[in-house]
């Protein structure tokens, strides 16, 4: 049955006043606070995760400090992190757990929204099987909830169905660090970034998406070297960028192979490093024959000079790195995109030292971390595979299991939406994950949502997802519970509770545990605090990939952080990876593979002519749930916009300010134009943070890479339409065209 969204005035008629709520011992609030205390943690957005100080009075964030001495950041935030601390106050918070009716919802007591949650996934098993039931998670999750959501997918649930939102992240660029160098984490630290005399940075909008990334940018410079910049817009790091490369939306991989073909060509490969150090090489450097700068320039739209340029550069220099990020990832070749650039860096020898190696830019607030210990589809704790024996042997023991008795690999993130789509899973948990506005071709996600028969969403804000939920479950926002999470340069650091939940609100990992009790598993739950759950955790992880044993939550607050593998408690920790070339493959090289040139799951034709990309802006940040409810940030960029090249605005006689059609294979969205001379002529750029009418998913499409499973967001075909005049004084049109320059 199609399930209505829930009506504003329905909102307001369900929260009167809060119930009052006192938790048994075990998930303990605490008794008083006392004014204006300030508790050092870290922000809860991208995965740079900078140091800051909350200012705390009574139970309320109610300012921050600068934590000058943490060391990632030294005091610096960007204007997320500046008003992240506003959210927790917002009117839209949600207060206690609510339970669908005919008309909407209403509020409910934790033991009937948590009755009806347990009964709810049991009968769809008892009826369709173990399988009918899935669970998506979010990256920014801390890690004992990623841990905890993973074992109670596998334990109280018995699913082999669980994944998170990650999967729209980082797993291309995990997946081909894996293949490439036997690991999914950055080589390097962001301390060695000024140390490079080279820098491409590929497919990252660092200065709106990363800000403080770029203050490492500029000490690089400063220092001497030279910024590359790979990107089909011209975005605002490009202002002091020593080569520009505009590429084509999806031809990553061409423009990288045709940068490797002028290396080798003019012998600027380091035979040594490569012939000791690594395999397969031969057969990238014969596919890369064919990737002469011109004909790279004709796939690309990359000059041929600059081609040669760029691999001039980074094949003479000592120490060059790479940087990339989503532009680069979000394809239906992802995985072959990233290869390219490890392929770049190998042969050049631009690893294992500082200022060399190639490194992912990590987009959500525990994206690492929330990918290391067991929410991901094919993993158990430690990045073990879920497939591996001896992996399933050692976690079934610190569980208290028959390793047969754990679930295989299930589905990803998208193919668990089209299960549902198809009849296959009838019945969902979800937390911290708003798949109708993030995941691509919203139209056929609100479709899967309505056909399951029974949803469960944990969240602290009424989502666009949530909406279309049996039961939503109240739950915490990241400085309401005390935990781990992991970086993106691969460091551990602590995240400190400030504040209880408000309300009758609960922490995500009580609620968790509770719904395994009534599941009837409680015997595999028995964690009273969230350190239960972290020193569960460290011995799972034990052996793995990601050892995290020696680590205790007082190593991290006294070494404000350490970097994965800590083996034991007196290890110093891992910062840089493969330093005298030992890779952590079992032959200890690292594997050449060759990344092929593939087409996109959309392609350009007559009828969409135009390449459709989409990003981020500075204000906002991935569904929107959290900073669209936070006022600063909504007045700097309240709207989605289309970017429009003057040249493709003028042959559609569209001026800035104009309402724009945007239109592909699925569906059409309106949108104000912003016509700048900053995006190639071939291409629009629409930013995603918004729901409804003004998503920019549901032009998007759910073509996946075969092997990591991340949807191609990056390049969808599309045409356009003047729709409407400018708005101008007093309502009226306004027709002249004005160019915006760079942003």
């Amino acid at each position: 049955m199609a399930k209505p969204p829930l009506p504003v005035e329905e909102l307001e008629r369900v929260y009167g006043p809060t119930l009052n709520y006192t938790p048994p011992g075990g998930w303990t609030q605490s008794a008083h606070h006392a004014a204006d205390r300030l508790v050092k943690t870290h922000c809860c957005f991208c995965g740079q995760q900078c140091g800051i100080q909350l200012r705390v009075r009574e139970n309320e964030v109610v300012g921050f400090e600068p934590w000058d001495e943490f060391p990632f950041n030294r005091g610096m935030l960007c204007p997320k992190g500046v008003k992240r601390y506003l959210q927790g106050s917002h009117p839209d918070r949600l207060l206690d757990p609510l339970v669908r009716t005919e008309t909407g919802f209403r509020r409910a007591s934790w033991d009937e929204a948590l009755e009806a949650t347990s009964s709810g996934l049991r009968q769809i098993q008892e009826k369709y099987g173990r399988d009918s039931v899935a669970v998506l998670g979010g990256a920014s999750l801390i890690s004992e909830k990623s841990y905890l959501l993973g074992k109670f997918a596998r334990l109280a649930l018995g699913t082999r169905h669980i994944d998170y939102n990650g999967r729209l992240c980082m797993v291309s660029a995990g997946t081909a660090y894996k293949l490439a160098l036997g690991v999914d984490r950055n080589p390097n630290p962001w301390a060695d970034i000024p140390e490079a005399q080279v820098v491409i940075v590929a497919g990252s909008n660092v200065a709106e998406c990363f800000p403080i990334t770029t203050d490492y940018l500029w000490r690089m410079r400063d220092n001497g070297g030279k910024l590359i910049v790979v990107d089909p817009r011209r975005t605002p790091i490009t202002r002091n960028a020593d080569l520009y490369l505009p590429v084509k939306p999806g031809m990553d991989t061409a423009l990288f192979s045709g940068i490797l073909h002028v290396i080798l060509r003019e012998e600027l490969e380091k035979r040594e490093f490569i012939q000791n150090h690594t395999t397969g090489f031969e057969a990238v450097a014969e596919y890369v024959k064919e990737w002469d700068p011109r004909r790279t320039a004709e796939m690309t739209g990359v000059p041929p000079e600059s081609i040669e340029k760029a691999a001039r550069w980074f094949g003479g220099a000592e120490r060059a790195m790479a940087l990339h990020a989503r532009g680069v990832e979000h394809h239906s070749h992802g995985v072959e995109n990233v290869l390219s650039i490890i392929n770049l860096c190998l042969a050049t020898g631009n690893i294992g030292r500082p200022g060399a190696g190639p490194n992912m830019i990590t987009g959500q607030g525990n994206g690492q971390g929330g990918r290391e210990h067991g929410q991901k589809c094919d993993q158990l704790p430690g990045q073990r595979h879920i497939d591996d024996p001896a992996a399933r042997e050692y976690v079934a023991k610190v569980w208290g299991v028959e390793p047969d008795s754990l679930p295989r690999s299930g589905y990803s993130a998208v193919e668990i939406l089209e299960a549902i789509h198809r009849g296959e899973i009838k019945g969902l948990l979800s937390i911290c994950f708003n798949p109708l506005v993030s995941l691509p071709d919203a139209g056929y996600i609100r479709e899967a949502l309505n056909k399951l028969e029974f949803f469960c969403n944990i969240d602290f804000f009424l989502s666009e997802t949530a909406h279309h939920a049996d039961v939503v479950l109240a739950g915490s926002l990241q400085e309401e519970e005390e935990g781990i999470v992991c970086s993106g340069e691969g460091r551990v650091i602590k995240i400190n509770k400030a504040i209880d939940p408000p309300g009758n609100a609960r922490g995500d990992s009580r609620i968790i545990v509770d719904l395994a009790e009534r599941l009837g598993k409680g015997e595999y739950f028995r964690f009273a605090s969230t350190r239960d759950i972290f020193e569960e955790l460290r011995v799972a992880s034990k052996g793995g990939t990601a050892d995290y044993s020696g680590i205790t939550w007082e190593r991290l607050e006294k070494e404000m952080g350490l970097y994965w593998p800590v083996p034991a408690e007196g290890h110093p920790g891992t910062p840089r990876f493969f330093e005298g070339g030992h890779f952590k493959h079992p032959d200890g090289k690292a594997h050449f593979l060759v990344a092929d040139v593939k087409p996109g799951g959309d392609p350009l034709d007559e009828s969409f002519p135009v390449h459709l990309t989409t990003g981020r802006v500075v204000s906002q940040f991935l569904s929107g749930t959290q900073t669209r409810r936070i006022g600063p940030l909504v007045d700097q960029i309240p709207e989605p916009f289309v970017e429009i090249h003057p040249e493709l605005a003028a042959r559609h006689s569209i001026a800035n300010g104009d309402a724009v059609k945007v239109i592909t294979r699925r569906a059409e969205v309106t949108l104000p134009a912003m016509v700048v001379r900053t995006i190639r002529p071939d291409t629009v750029f629409i930013p995603y943070h918004w729901p409804g009418a003004k998503s920019a998913n549901r032009l998007t499409h759910r073509t996946l890479d075969p092997r990591s499973k991340i949807p191609e967001f990056k390049s969808s075909a599309c045409r356009i339409e003047r729709a409407g005049a400018a708005p101008g004084p007093n309502g009226k049109p306004a027709g002249q065209l004005k160019v915006l320059g760079a942003r």
